[in-house]
């Protein structure tokens, strides 16, 4: 089966990135053809092709058409099914939030997949789609990659925040508050802290509580340390055994994690640290998370629509589809550029205060390299009473 998957960006490691790429090896690993497409190509990409998968940036590179579409994030959704008429499609949402995860509506997407209940919310009650047509498939881990760890420790002493999101201008003090308290060391892993992990697979083990949410929080509990539902902007609760099915059905993200962020409450989920119950937690998520468990039901779902699509397009329902698309998104196209000029504008407006602020300090600097000024600041004491009266009178007429 030829598979072709469609991405908004295969550079960084963020979450549908590594979900492309995941389901790409495990595809071609069982004798399929997947072919990856992106228009922003990097990382990911390489790790793709050194697997021998196909990845490309221009559809006009594949001399034949795939078997069926993969589609995750609309723009490079629609690029492929009006490139590939004839080709049937699922789409994948994977955020509630981001604009590039709203579906496109198409006929020839025959089934819309939602990965936790947030995304089927999204597809059913904010974009009209049928409650037939969408299947909520939850995320996946990569149980030969993320081991199971040595039992964890009767109390914790090592923390990680996870997350690619992580600053210092973020969450990082109110964490490290939070572990300061507990006796806990932290550590940081994630992109913007300046030390992402190609393979964190190797580091995940050395920590007995792991601060993180949806793909990254999957692994970490499958590698079986206690897990602290955690975003940049956010707190949840410790994953147990007691909550384990509603989280993650709802995929250990956005819906769980919904206090504020607040090192008080990021300190009393420290304090229900059980080593215990986050082993039985973990043997839980390797049970049912599995990566081959998870791409049996995808490719019995690519089957199903493969099955099902009669082959006898509709072109004027199918132009009808692709210019509502169109006017659908003119006005959000135009409303970035618009905040594109705003941030230029802002970064000019910088730049002259910037250069305003180098000439005052350049003046300064002269100002106090004089000798008079040199003399003042050396007789400080007595300069308002004797020296400043005397300067004053000798720079007024320079001063014209």
């Amino acid at each position: 089966m030829r598979v072709l998957i469609t991405n908004n960006a295969l550079d960084s490691r963020a979450g549908s990135e590594l979900y492309a790429r995941d389901l790409a090896l495990e595809l071609i690993k069982r004798g399929h053809t997947p072919i990856a497409y992106s228009t922003r190509l990097g990382e990911v990409a390489e790790e793709m092709r050194a697997a021998t998968v196909p990845v490309i940036d221009d559809l006009d590179a594949m001399a034949i058409a795939p078997d069926i579409i993969h589609c995750q994030h609309h723009v490079e959704a629609m690029t492929a099914l009006l490139r590939f008429p004839g080709v049937p499609a699922v789409f994948f949402c994977h955020g509630w939030t981001p604009w590039e995860e709203a579906p496109p509506i198409f006929p020839r997407i025959l089934r819309y997949v939602a990965v936790d209940l947030a995304c089927r919310d999204r597809l059913l009650f904010e974009h009209a789609i049928a409650e037939d047509r969408i299947r909520v498939l939850l995320n996946f881990v990569d149980l030969e990659k993320f081991l199971p760890r040595e039992p964890l420790p009767a109390s914790p002493r090592r923390a990680l925040l996870f997350s690619s999101y992580a600053s210092e201008q973020t969450c990082i003090p109110v964490v490290r508050e939070a572990c300061a308290r507990a006796g806990l060391t932290l550590d940081v892993i994630g992109s913007l802290a300046g030390n992402a992990k190609a393979h964190p697979e190797e580091s995940l083990r050395e920590y007995d509580i792991v601060l993180a949410k949806g793909r990254s929080a999957i692994e970490a509990l499958a590698v079986g340390a206690a897990v602290i539902l955690f975003d940049a902007t956010g707190t949840g609760p410790m994953v147990t055994a007691e909550e384990f099915d509603r989280l993650r059905s709802l995929n250990f993200g956005i819906r769980a994690i919904r206090r504020p962020l607040d090192a008080e409450m990021i300190a009393r989920e420290i304090a229900r640290y059980d080593p215990q119950d986050a082993g039985e937690v973990s043997r839980r998520i390797r049970s049912t998370a599995g990566r081959t468990r998870s791409i049996d039901e995808i490719i019995s779902l690519y089957e199903e629509v493969i099955s099902e699509y009669k082959g006898e397009d509709d072109l004027k329902e199918e132009e009808r589809a692709a210019s509502n698309y169109l006017r659908w998104l003119s006005p959000r196209l135009k409303e970035r550029e618009q905040l594109h000029l705003l941030i230029a504008k802002i970064r000019w407006d910088n730049a002259q205060l910037n250069e305003r602020l180098a000439a005052r300090e350049a003046e300064l600097e002269r100002i106090n390299g004089t000798f008079g000024w040199r003399l003042l600041k050396r007789y400080g004491p007595i300069k308002h009473r004797f020296v400043l009266p005397v300067w004053n009178r000798i720079k007024k007429p320079f001063a014209r």
